[in-house]
């Protein structure tokens, strides 16, 4: 049985949504970050970079959002969940996704985790100051260029639509005025109508 170890509030929501999805057979370990238990021995010997999502498979352990959808899809998924009947389609997920991880998902950390890149109060503050700007241009070319609709690459669901409901979830606390964000809003309460995303957003918040 696969066992994934996610937080509350995390970007490990969107695995978490695709196990459901794909009605897989897993284990959920919920680590309790404001206790400091992603910095204990027995996780950093799962995952040594002390962060969620983790996947424990029969074969190993599997980290990075983007690598373990492309498991679970691949593992028990449809071929157009990670577009393995097309290699364009493939390459464009792997953009999509690479983005969310690469850009859109730092740019959010810069309000909880600037200790990653700075140290002076100044600096750290700055960041946070920052993060309404950064994130409000970063969905916004998403919301202009990247969707398609109804899912994020047109009428097939892949995994990138749980990838960027889970960003999504945290927009407006980072400042992102959503009303201006039309498509990715009706992107996000039709992830929200589909029962796979309801479980587990009951299971992890």
């Amino acid at each position: 049985m696969l066992k994934i170890f996610a937080a509350r509030q995390s970007v490990a929501l969107a695995s978490v949504i695709l196990l459901e999805e794909v009605e897989a057979d897993y284990e959920l370990h919920v680590l309790d970050f404001s206790k400091g238990e992603q910095n204990l021995p027995e996780y950093r010997a799962v995952n040594p970079k002390g962060r969620v999502p983790a996947l424990a498979t029969e074969d190993g352990i599997l980290t990075e959002t983007p690598a373990i959808l492309v498991y679970i899809a691949q593992r028990f998924g449809s071929a157009q969940m990670t577009g393995a009947h097309d290699p364009f389609v493939f390459a464009k997920i792997q953009e999509f996704n690479s983005y969310l991880a690469s850009t859109v998902h730092v740019a959010h950390a810069h309000r909880f985790r600037g200790a990653r890149w700075a140290d002076a109060p100044e600096a750290l503050e700055a960041m946070k100051k920052k993060v309404p700007e950064t994130m409000t241009q970063t969905v916004g070319l998403i919301e202009s260029d990247f969707f398609k609709g109804p899912w994020v690459l047109g009428d097939a669901y892949t995994v990138c639509d749980p990838y960027l409901f889970t960003i999504c979830s945290w927009i407006e606390s980072d400042g992102v005025d959503t009303s201006k964000l039309p498509k990715l809003q009706a992107h996000h309460e039709r992830m929200l109508a589909r029962p796979a995303t309801q479980a587990a957003v009951a299971k992890l918040g």
